[in-house]
């Protein structure tokens, strides 16, 4: 199925996809890398809040280049996801709606996803100054210090991913093995 949803994503919609499917995300998306991650889970080890709200949100697992003149981001294509793995179902579990990224997923965060009703999606991987061209908006709103890997607040349009790992627990990787 092909379906064209709205960031945030609500979680009827996420219960709605199925692996596989090949879905068009528009509105806002955040990124965050490795270091943003364990920024985050320091934060909240600290008991302090996060920098952004997760409920129904996005990540999108990707560091983009240095944007041209004139456009709001570089090549951005995703990174690996299981880097990721050990914070990830923290966020799920308060309220994370969808990662994006590519290559498998750790158990735990696959029973993190089916727990939340969330959905992992995967992005071409090599296609970055393709997908670079969905991005409308780019601002930095945590972690500048960062550099590449500070969190940033994406506005997208038409952004394409497939679902790897749907709300059920089915995971595209366990299919074709």
């Amino acid at each position: 199925m092909e379906y064209h949803i709205e960031a945030p994503i609500s979680k009827d919609v996420l219960s709605k996809l199925r692996t596989g499917d090949n879905v068009y995300i528009t509105g806002t998306i955040y990124t965050a890398r490795d270091a943003a991650h364990k920024r985050m889970d320091e934060t909240l080890n600290k008991g302090d809040e996060l920098p952004v709200d997760l409920k129904g949100n996005v990540i999108y697992y990707m560091g983009p280049s240095p944007a041209r003149e004139g456009k709001p981001i570089g090549s951005a294509g995703p990174t690996t996801a299981s880097r990721m793995d050990k914070y990830t179902p923290r966020l799920l579990d308060l309220g994370l709606g969808a990662m994006i990224g590519k290559g498998k997923r750790s158990p735990e965060v696959h029973d993190a996803i089916v727990r939340n009703g969330s959905v992992y999606f995967a992005a071409i991987g090599g296609a970055g100054a393709l997908l670079s061209k969905c991005i409308k908006e780019s601002e930095v709103v945590a972690y500048d210090d960062l550099g590449t890997e500070a969190i940033r607040k994406l506005r997208v349009e038409d952004f394409p991913v497939f679902v790897v790992i749907d709300s059920t627990g089915d995971d595209l990787y366990l299919k074709n093995n």
